[in-house]
């Protein structure tokens, strides 16, 4: 019993206030995450059409190193993809493979990085804010206990204490999903561009790997050729 009277006067006495400064910092933390990882996939997208184009010109001429040396002038993670296979193309078709998906995985790691707080942060919020209303109707109840038993006109006063403390804890719960809402739509943006981006990625070494597998069966057959 005095655990429990312990921590309702400690709820009580530091009300909600701490509450909605919690959700502030963590609502700037959030826009602090998305303004960075908008940056991060600004400078690893591609105009994918134009690319293919670049890289199937110099793949159908034959130009392997001119084709290498355009991907890695490129930042998009389609580029940096495609380049980690061209980059094994010496060793057959299977190891441009292999190298591909390495290189997806590891980009698709660094676009994922920090995108775990805003998914945290828009399914916790809410709950934080819930926290500050369960606080706030504490402090109304404590209220209503304290001046029970005063006068009439005390009991308008603690009437006005109740309805403030009612209020603000409303309050804190509209603030935890004000802060959910922004950081969900921006979770599941970045998640969509993740999906665009590695597909795109694939695309592209796809293309790669028909020019390996066409020079392959060209080498084979002039092999065959030498041998008849």
């Amino acid at each position: 019993m005095e655990i429990v009277l312990f921590l309702k006067n400690l709820l009580v006495s530091t009300g909600t206030a701490w509450v909605l400064w919690l959700l502030l910092a963590l609502s700037l933390g959030s826009l602090g995450v998305i303004v960075e990882r908008w940056i991060v996939f600004r400078s690893r997208s591609a105009d994918l059409r134009a690319l293919t184009g670049a890289l199937d010109e110099k793949l159908a001429r034959g130009d392997r190193g001119g084709a290498l040396r355009l991907l890695e002038e490129r930042p998009s993670l389609a580029a940096r993809v495609a380049a980690a296979g061209l980059r094994l193309a010496g060793h057959g078709p299977e190891a441009a493979q292999r190298g591909m998906e390495s290189a997806i995985a590891v980009e698709r790691a660094a676009l994922d990085g920090r995108l775990a707080y805003l998914g945290t942060l828009g399914n916790n919020a809410p709950f934080i804010g819930l926290f500050g209303t369960v606080i706030g109707v504490i402090l109304a109840f404590d209220h209503l206990g304290t001046d029970a038993a005063q006068s009439a006109a005390a009991g308008q006063a603690a009437s006005a204490a109740v309805m403030a403390a009612i209020a603000e804890a409303l309050v804190a719960t509209a603030v935890g999903i004000g802060v959910a809402l922004p950081a969900v739509a921006a979770y599941n943006y970045f998640q969509r561009r993740i999906a665009c981006m590695l597909g795109d990625a694939e695309a592209l070494g796809k293309l790669v790997l028909a020019y390996l597998h066409s020079e392959q069966i060209d080498y084979a057959e002039a092999a065959r050729r030498e041998v008849a």
